[in-house]
């Protein structure tokens, strides 16, 4: 037996999705750009998803871009942002792709770092005063352009307070980018405060669908800066031939957005029951309980780090991970929890993350399989 807890790294496809996507390779195979039969049935798939992201996101399928995932959605939404005079607030809380753009526009002191609270929320007195600062200087360049900032943390599971920090933002006239990758198809809630965003980002294998395409939505007069040049394909924002056949998985994925956050909904008690065995066992808990997606634990271990706990996890069939995927094979520990509890801890913590075909056997597997390796770990 195994126990996949890492449906946050990545979700198996469901069935609809595959069937989707074996119908598109039938009949879809042609290049949607071109204008005969082959590339209008291409098309068609391409269409079809795209106003599916719309209805999701609350966006016009005209402002709906195809990405390759979540990170370059998120990296076009703040390129673009920032082609405008101005800082971004953005917090270490964020997902990578965000911060690590955020580092690019801070070599020319573009940036204002937030101050992330120990329930690993942003500090949403420190984002009034950043507006205000920025709102007081005659200066351009140090007035507030944008704000970046998840719905729901990649690590800790915690949803942020988009509803307060969206409307702070927005009433400055400061464009809003949500990284929504964590939130649509999972929490409810999360997602229909990122409608309200300049821009929300989203990736299809996060949501049960294929790996290799997103989307970046954006309100009307957005304006997109390309980060590749080429065709003309998407407006010409972002170049390059259509996958028809990731679009039909795409499409199919989305569709099912709002059955697949009901069942994300109802998993916070096979969430906790897992949690408190393991806080039982010497965890510590990362976050505010209160604060979090009913399917995600951050946990910091004693005695082990979290890469050698996964291995030795993964041995015995059960799959975890030491933070975000794209984070993997790294020696550095996370930023946003060595920021938060410091370096010891963030070095000693993994993330379990369920998901909607996640059972209670699994969760019992799991159980026993922790209780034998950090036991062993105690014998020598």
């Amino acid at each position: 037996m195994r126990a996949y807890l890492d449906w946050n790294a990545t979700t198996p496809m469901h069935a609809s999705v595959r069937e989707a996507m074996s119908e598109a390779s039938r009949e879809a195979w042609g290049n949607p750009s071109s204008v005969h039969a082959e590339g209008r049935a291409a098309r068609r798939w391409v269409e079809r998803a795209r106003e599916a992201v719309a209805t999701l996101t609350g966006k016009d399928a005209r402002d709906v871009l195809f990405t390759s995932g979540g990170t370059e959605a998120n990296n076009l939404a703040i390129v673009s942002a920032m082609e405008r005079p101005g800082k971004l607030l953005v917090s270490r809380v964020e997902h990578p792709s965000v911060t690590r753009v955020a580092e690019r526009c801070e070599r020319d002191g573009r940036v204002r770092w937030l101050r992330v609270l120990p329930s690993g929320a942003i500090d949403l007195d420190d984002l009034r005063a950043a507006l205000d600062e920025g709102a007081a200087s005659p200066l351009e360049s140090e007035k507030v352009s944008t704000l970046a900032v998840c719905a729901v943390s990649a690590e800790m599971g915690i949803l942020q307070p988009l509803d307060t920090a969206i409307g702070l933002a927005q009433a400055r006239g400061v464009w809003v980018h949500v990284d929504a990758v964590q939130a649509f198809g999972r929490v409810q809630s999360a997602s229909i405060l990122a409608r309200r965003a300049d821009t929300a980002s989203l990736a299809a294998h996060k949501m049960r669908g294929p790996k290799g395409i997103g989307a970046l939505a954006a309100l009307p007069g957005a304006r997109i800066v390309p980060v590749i040049v080429g065709g003309a394909q998407e407006r010409g924002l972002r170049p390059g031939t259509v996958d028809a056949v990731a679009c039909a998985g795409l499409f199919a994925a989305v569709s099912r957005a709002d059955d697949s956050a009901a069942a994300y909904a109802r998993l916070a008690p096979l969430r906790d029951r897992l949690e408190a065995a393991l806080i039982e066992m010497g965890a510590e808990r990362n976050g505010d309980a209160s604060m979090r997606a009913p399917h995600i634990a951050s946990l910091a271990f004693p005695g082990f780090s979290g890469p050698e706990l996964v291995a030795a996890l993964d041995l015995e069939g059960v799959a975890v991970s030491a933070g975000p995927a794209c984070s993997a094979g790294t020696m550095e520990p996370s930023k946003s929890l060595t920021t938060l509890y410091g370096e010891d801890r963030a070095r000693r913590t993994i993330r379990l993350s369920l998901g909607e075909e996640t059972t209670s056997a699994e969760i019992d597997f799991a159980l026993s399989v922790f209780r034998e390796v950090l036991q062993r770990s105690a014998r020598t």
